[in-house]
This record gives C-alpha cells, sequence and structure tokens, in this order.
C-alpha cells in the first residue's frame, strides 16, 4: 500500500482535533491546504474521496461531524488507505461506542495509543479491535448511544414510564367556540363551532383510557339511532396517543395519555347555528350634532343555562364626543383608544332581553355619515357553562391500569364566544326578532 505521513482528525470547519505525524514530513499547515482544495471542489461540484495537490496526496472520510484525514507524499493505493481509514472507524467506535468530536477530545489519551498500535511509521498493523482489546486496556470514556424514538419502536413516546400521583384523576373539559356573523340586513350568513376535548390527567403507571361519546355513526352502526341525542363530528383530529385504528374499527376512542395537560382531539360542526346571545342597535339622530343608540341584547338559548362574563362591544366614531349611557343591568364603559363602548353582564341568564342606551355628539355633519355603513360590527363575548352547541355528551370514560387502582374522571361541558360579530342594522328597518325554537 505505501506509507502514511499523518492522519489528522478535524471538526466540521477543518480545526485539528487530534493528529498524528508518523514520517515528519507533513505538517499542521496541510490540513488547512486540503480544507481550503475541498471548498473549492464543493463549490464546483467536483468533491471526490482523494485530492492531490503539489505532491502530495489527501484521502479522507467524512464521518458524523468528523474528517478523518490521511495525508502522503508518497506513491500509495487510494483504496487500499479508504479500507484502512473505514477500519479505523471502526476501531474507534469498539472503544468509544461513538466517533464524534466529544467522544475524541473525552479519550485524548487512548485515542493516542491507538493511533501508534494501528500504524507503525506510516505502515499500518493491527487494525482488528478485540486483538487491540488485549493490548489496550485503558477504560474509554464512552458516549450513550442515543435510543431510537419510541414511536420508532411502537412504545409510548409521550409518556415516561414510573409515573406516580396520590390521587388518581382525570379531568376532561369539552370545550366549544362559536363563531358567527350577521350582516346589515340582520340575516346570519357565516356559523360555525369549533370543538376541543381538553384533557387534564394524573394517573399512576400507564393507564389505558377509553373515552365514549355520542356519536351518530356508532349509533347507527348499531341500530341505535333515534333512541337518544346524536352529533356528527367534521374535521375530527386526534392527538397521538389516541389508537387510530381502533377508532377506524369500531369507533372508540382509546389511549395511554400524556401526563398532564393536552387536547385530545378538536372537530367541528358547519351546519347553520342560532345565535345564542342576539344583538340589535337602532341609530337615531334627534338632531344634526347628536346620535343615540338602542341597543336591546337578547339571550337565544334555554333558561336553565347562564351566560357568564359576557362582554358587548359597540363601535363609536373615533371622534365621538362625551358618550352617556344608561343600562338596564351591568355596566358600561367607554374605551377611547378602542372607540367603543365595552358593555359588560356578569350573568345573562336564558330567554332575557336587558337595554342599554347611549348618547353622543359628533363634531361635523361629514362625522355622522361614519355611522352609518362604515362602523365596524358589534362583537360579543360570552362563556356558557354545562352546554354544548353540538349537544356532544360524554357517554363513559374508564381508565383502566394493571394495578387496578379507581381513577375519579370529571367532564364539564363550556361554550364560548370566538369571533363573534353582528353589523348594525340599517336605519331604514327595524329587524324583528328572530324566531328560532329551542331544540
Amino acid at each position: 500500500m505505501g506509507s502514511l505521513s499523518a492522519i489528522f482528525f478535524l471538526d466540521v470547519k477543518g480545526r485539528i482535533i487530534v493528529h498524528r505525524d508518523y514520517r515528519g514530513d507533513i505538517s499542521p499547515k496541510h490540513a488547512e491546504r486540503f480544507m481550503s482544495k475541498l471548498s473549492e471542489l464543493e463549490e464546483t461540484s467536483m468533491v471526490t474521496p482523494v485530492i492531490c495537490d503539489e505532491g502530495v496526496s489527501y484521502v479522507y472520510l467524512q464521518i458524523s461531524n468528523l474528517y478523518i484525514l490521511a495525508v502522503t507524499r508518497t506513491n500509495v493505493n487510494a483504496m487500499a488507505v479508504v479500507v484502512f481509514l473505514h477500519r479505523l472507524v471502526e476501531v474507534f467506535k469498539h472503544y468509544f461506542q461513538e466517533l464524534e468530536e466529544e467522544s475524541l477530545r473525552d479519550n485524548f489519551v487512548i485515542v493516542y495509543e491507538l493511533l501508534d498500535e494501528v500504524m507503525d511509521f506510516g505502515y499500518p498493523q493491527f487494525t482488528e479491535a478485540k486483538i487491540l482489546s488485549e493490548y489496550i486496556k485503558t477504560d474509554a470514556h464512552r458516549l450513550e448511544t442515543p435510543k431510537p424514538p419510541m414511536a420508532v419502536t411502537n412504545a409510548v413516546s409521550w409518556r415516561v414510564e414510573g409515573i406516580k400521583h396520590k390521587k388518581n384523576e382525570v379531568f376532561l373539559d369539552a370545550v366549544e367556540s362559536v363563531h358567527l356573523l350577521v350582516n346589515s340586513n340582520g340575516t346570519v350568513i357565516s356559523s360555525e363551532v369549533v370543538g376541543v376535548l381538553k384533557m387534564r390527567t394524573f394517573l399512576t403507571g400507564m393507564p389505558e383510557c377509553k373515552l365514549g361519546l355520542n356519536d351518530k355513526v356508532l349509533f347507527e352502526s348499531q341500530g341505535r339511532i333515534g333512541k337518544q341525542k346524536t352529533v356528527e363530528l367534521e374535521d375530527i383530529k386526534f392527538h397521538q396517543c389516541v389508537r387510530l385504528a381502533r377508532f377506524e374499527n369500531d369507533r372508540t376512542i382509546s389511549f395511554i395519555p400524556p401526563d398532564g395537560n393536552f387536547d385530545l382531539m378538536s372537530y367541528r360542526l358547519s351546519q347553520n347555528i342560532k345565535p345564542l346571545i342576539w344583538v340589535e342597535c337602532q341609530v337615531e339622530k334627534p338632531s344634526r350634532s347628536r346620535t343615540e343608540y338602542l341597543v336591546k341584547a337578547r339571550s337565544q338559548f334555554k333558561d336553565r343555562s347562564t351566560a357568564n362574563n359576557v362582554e358587548i362591544i359597540l363601535p363609536l366614531p373615533a371622534d365621538a364626543i362625551s358618550p352617556a349611557v344608561k343600562t338596564s343591568i351591568g355596566s358600561a364603559v367607554y374605551v377611547p383608544e378602542k372607540s367603543a363602548l365595552v358593555w359588560t353582564i356578569k350573568s345573562f341568564p336564558g330567554g332575557k332581553e336587558y337595554v342599554l342606551r347611549c348618547h353622543f355628539n359628533l363634531p361635523s355633519v361629514e362625522a355622522q355619515d361614519e355611522v352609518r355603513g362604515k362602523m365596524p360590527p358589534m362583537k360579543v363575548k360570552f362563556e356558557i357553562p354545562y352546554f354544548t352547541v353540538s349537544g356532544i355528551q360524554v357517554r363513559y370514560l374508564k381508565v383502566i391500569e394493571k394495578s387496578g387502582y379507581q381513577a375519579l374522571p370529571w367532564v364539564r361541558y363550556i361554550t364560548c364566544a370566538g369571533n363573534y360579530e353582528i353589523r348594525f342594522q340599517n336605519e331604514a328597518q327595524h329587524p324583528a326578532p328572530l324566531r328560532i325554537t329551542n331544540s
């Protein structure tokens, strides 16, 4: 094969980590020359495993974040050098588990011992790791081999083993957000419900959870349709812990949950939805400079439910002067930075109607025109506990663990406002109240 002059271990930037000079005819500057030539070849896409420059041959491998470089001035067998470098890599992996910059820096002493044994005056010697282990018995600092992702090994990557809790509990919140847009004629032009099943688990061990819903597809397959209210969910998305094959087979939501908070699933309903809180605003102008709002807010859900923390945001012209407000319930505050009145009602029972009256002045006649058609929509915020628009119900939530402990499941339902907007009604007509029967 011929003799090698030196072996270098370089990082990705070409800096020398370890090198062994066997013949004294090569300097560390040749490593810099190698990186320069390699960069030139990479720019022209002419990279080769052997580089010759000014009577010096460079043969190299790239392993992980390292360059292993053999340098010689003689006419060597390039393929034999490549084979030798691969054998050298196997030796280092035998000692260090992984050949990386970190493993070299942690084991300088044994690295130099190995380099002295595998080559003598530039000629290869022993390259069998088992034979070398008989002579070089220094304990190397082995890098821990990263385990493959648990998902690859079909294990549970989202939950570690050995979790313990004094009290085993599962909390499930069915949270639905109502998105609604009503135009100036009082017509609902878009409506959608986006739901999320939020879970918080404090369970010992590796429990198996099973969740049953009033799923229309499931009930139809069992011939139970019509016996109780069901829901048809769209765009269902599950957390990775859910066994999709099981769900596709029998619609059972089976999973080993992560510890703590996570979203189990999300869904959507695009069917026509009645406005839960209807707001209409009548605009009157008793004089050229004075404008009055008469705002009526009506809850259109059953009286056994109550909306909490209701906020109705009423836009005003940006240059409105001294708004004066009177409400039949709650409180209203003018927020100048938002150019709006914020009407707050802490508790809004179903089947109720409340009124707000407001008057303000405008500095010019032109400004009055902004009230007509140019105002942004009214926005409504609310939260209704123990209520869902879709009618989704948790039929059961079971926790099964090999130790047999009993877990306490807690389920609650919440409906809140998402993008809930109602445009100002046209002045020429005051729409009659919507007649939507409660389902």
